[in-house]
């Protein structure tokens, strides 16, 4: 089956290249060239992600706004095996009701419990991120990703800190064994 298929494939390539008319001089050049035009890396417009300097258009006047009071939270250092609880408080800063689609996180120890109600412009609400540091170490830096009806529709928060291993003493730690 295989033999039959890379036999097709590699008639397919020859029939390919030898009908490909190569007397044109001239026109190999300019097909070269249309074709590295063709190629050139051209913007992707990606109504996510919105720079520093933009700003919602008139389409999106009565958009919902989701603004964070913090966007990370440095909970500093604790030991192997703590849970860190955060609430990420926000508000509705646009002109239509906010509903939040999902809140993801970047791993397994790090759990988001977004409101699941819509919330009305002025209003305010709060995201419970709760980070299990068992079996980490050293600097940690989970996100949450949050996926919102406002434009850009992406918005994430962080939590950032240090986990050291915990002090458990090792057997025998304690000194020698007496036998009697």
């Amino acid at each position: 089956m295989k033999k039959s298929l890379f036999l097709a494939a590699s008639f397919a390539v020859a029939v390919f290249t030898t009908s490909c008319d190569n007397t044109a001089g001239n026109d190999t050049v300019a097909s070269e060239a249309a074709v590295a035009d063709n190629n050139a890396v051209q913007p992707i417009e990606n109504p996510n992600v919105v720079s520093g300097t933009e700003t919602a258009g008139p389409a999106d006047a009565n958009a919902p706004v989701i603004t964070f009071q913090e966007q990370e939270y440095d909970f500093g250092t604790i030991k192997q095996g703590d849970v860190v609880n955060h609430t990420f408080k926000f508000t509705n800063t646009g002109k239509s009701p906010l509903i939040i689609e999902s809140a993801t996180a970047s791993c397994g120890c790090t759990v988001p419990q977004p409101p699941t109600e819509p919330i009305a412009p002025g209003e305010s609400s709060q995201i419970e991120v709760k980070f299990n540091s068992a079996g980490k170490m050293g600097q940690q830096y989970p996100t949450v990703t949050v996926r919102a009806n406002t434009q850009p529709n992406i918005v994430k928060v962080s939590l950032k800190g240090n986990v050291e291993t915990s002090s458990i003493p090792a057997a025998g730690a304690d000194g020698p064994v007496r036998r009697n």
